[in-house]
């Protein structure tokens, strides 16, 4: 039971920030969401606040690691568009009220070991989606670069498109990418 109400508070905490951004995901929200007891912050989490977030930036790292696991043998296309297209439904389907919940806490937190695990947050997506885009036929060059193009560039998408309540800023930004793609691919063909 302790274990669930904990697991509860950590996913509450990560669907809060990618909803509310790290100001508004206030213990009194997380505790009414999660159905726990006001004694479980402590108990569970007796580092405060920073513990729980910590942890929730750890759960959403690892469940991005497993869904792009989910595209290996793709090409790079294919993982492209795949990426684009589940972050789109993401904002459609929320009425563009979801966003990151690792960017919620960059832009928001001053606390070091946040920054830290932010960080190494967007470091392995990174990390991972190069190393898928290399499997899939980009030089390991082309990937790495690639790979921080479609991050930085998805995460902005998401926020102008969340911001106008848009889908066309993101869409125009996935054409952006898919036909720089394109051009990495035709230039390596040529040489």
């Amino acid at each position: 039971m302790a274990a669930d109400t904990r697991t509860r508070m950590v996913e509450t905490t990560a669907r809060i920030l990618s909803e509310r951004g790290l100001y508004g995901a206030s213990f009194t929200e997380i505790l009414e969401q999660s159905g726990a007891a006001r004694g479980s912050i402590y108990y569970h989490f007796p580092k405060g606040k920073d513990q729980l977030v910590s942890e929730a930036i750890a759960l959403v790292k690892v469940q991005t690691l497993e869904q792009l696991g989910t595209q290996r043998g793709r090409t790079p296309e294919e993982l492209t568009t795949a990426f684009l297209g589940l972050w789109k439904r993401i904002l459609e389907n929320s009425q563009f009220t979801v966003g990151c919940t690792i960017l919620a806490v960059t832009i928001a937190s001053d606390a070091p070991q946040l920054l830290d695990d932010a960080s190494d947050a967007f470091r392995s997506w990174r990390e991972c989606v190069a190393e898928l885009l290399h499997e899939g036929g980009l030089s390991l060059s082309d990937a790495t670069d690639f790979a921080a193009l479609l991050l930085a560039s998805t995460e902005g998408a998401i926020v102008l498109a969340r911001a106008e309540r848009d889908i066309a800023p993101f869409e125009t930004v996935s054409r952006q990418l898919l036909g720089r793609l394109h051009a990495i691919q035709e230039k390596a063909a040529a040489n």
